[in-house]
């Protein structure tokens, strides 16, 4: 018995689980520069110069890394011993800070146009002592013989009297970082719904627009908020002598109302879904370039590239002409130089010249068709003046015509 007893418990001791491994914790160590840039300009240097050995001009003082900086222009030198015959420049702490460390940069800009500039700089080396450290408000860093000035008044450094310095200053900054205890979703910005629920619910508005035969209810601070052209328009000196009702030309009705849309929403509704055709990739083609030009005229370049990019996704035999002219009167250089790219295929500048869209680009746009010779002349294929214009497949459906230069969006 006594046998089994001390077999049972050995088997007891060797069954039971290993040591836990102790937890295993992590942090990180961060470092890195807070960078920031200020530009001193000395206008009348000759004035300056003469002031003495040792006395300076100072820049207005701008802060970076939680820091205040100020750049000293001497313009006979810092000290005699250093030879007076250079100007000086430092940049100094010009706020409390014990130990601050720092990279810096000081360029005396070339006003000329081959942009020669003089630059001392830490960036652009590795430092075999690290960051230049101050230890105390006041301390500074910079080069008393920075340039010789016989030579900097006969250079291009000196124009109208005047001369540029650059100062770039990186504080270097270290964090700690260690594991998170929390794990708390940040939510989506719902901003956009609020002001759209706002448009929806016409309440408190102070401000119709007539466009066609539609009238449009908005609120006059939120489109000021949104629109600098809407802000002159309402609360400027020059404003609209009405404006509470204000009469919309030049815009159709739907593209204003999606273009109240983005003003509050701050995105686009789906414009296949509103147009609601049969046709709904021409017509919602038709909308962005009519939606494009508002965008243009109210100042709301994020609307104007939203509209860019769909237009440049959409290029197509119908509508290429007329979004060239479009692109080419609104100033979309990546939308143009698209269709550019499109209509210079042979087989397709074959159909797009017989579109009444060409006709209207020819007409509105004569130098936009120049170059669109020197671009398919640069090609070297000019295989479509030989093989004649043919009818070229157009790719949503259309008529052969391409009949469209300024379509009706419903």
């Amino acid at each position: 018995m006594d046998r089994i007893g001390v077999r049972n418990e050995a088997l007891k001791h060797s069954s039971s689980p290993p040591p836990l491994a102790p937890p295993v914790t992590c942090s990180t160590s961060c470092t890195e520069t807070v960078n920031g840039c200020h530009e001193f300009k000395i206008s009348g240097y000759s004035l300056a110069k003469g002031m003495g050995i040792g006395k300076y001009v100072a820049s207005d003082s701008f802060v970076v890394g939680g820091y205040t900086w100020a750049i000293y222009f001497y313009p006979d030198g810092k000290s005699v011993e250093d030879h007076a015959g250079y100007v000086s420049v430092f940049i100094a702490l010009a706020s409390e800070g014990t130990d601050v460390r720092a990279l810096f940069e000081l360029t005396l800009l070339d006003q000329s146009e081959r942009q020669r500039h003089k630059v001392h700089s830490h960036f652009l080396r590795m430092l075999d002592g690290g960051p230049y450290t101050l230890k105390y408000r006041g301390s500074m860093w910079g080069y008393k013989r920075f340039y010789k000035r016989s030579l900097l008044e006969g250079s291009d450094y000196l124009k109208d009297d005047c001369l540029i310095i650059k100062c770039r200053v990186g504080v270097v900054k270290t964090n700690t970082e260690g594991p998170k205890t929390y794990n708390i979703a940040e939510p989506p910005s719902n901003i956009g719904q609020h002001f759209g629920k706002l448009l929806e619910s016409g309440k408190l508005t102070d401000v119709s627009f007539k466009v066609d035969e539609e009238v449009f209810a908005a609120h006059k601070v939120v489109l000021a908020a949104r629109s600098p052209v809407f802000k002159a328009q309402l609360f400027g000196p020059l404003k609209d002598k009405n404006t509470d009702f204000i009469i919309v030309e030049d815009i159709e009705a739907p593209a204003f109302k999606v273009l109240l849309h983005f003003i509050y929403w701050d995105s686009l509704p789906d414009l296949q879904e509103l147009v609601g055709l049969l046709n709904s990739s021409w017509a919602s083609t038709v909308m962005a370039q009519h939606l494009l030009a508002a965008a243009d005229r109210y100042a709301l370049e994020r609307l104007k590239l939203m509209c860019e990019a769909k237009l440049c996704e959409n290029v197509a035999i119908n509508n290429v002409a007329t979004t060239l002219a479009l692109a080419e009167q609104h100033q979309c250089e990546q939308l143009r130089a698209v269709c550019l790219k499109f209509i210079a295929v042979p087989e397709n500048l074959r159909a797009v010249i017989e579109t009444e869209g060409f006709n209207y680009l020819r007409e509105s746009c004569p130098s936009v068709i120049t170059e669109l010779l020197r671009y398919v002349a640069s090609s070297g294929d000019h295989s479509f003046v030989t093989s004649g214009y043919g009818k070229g497949n157009l790719l949503d459906g259309t008529d052969g015509n391409g009949r469209r230069v300024k379509a009706r969006l419903y």
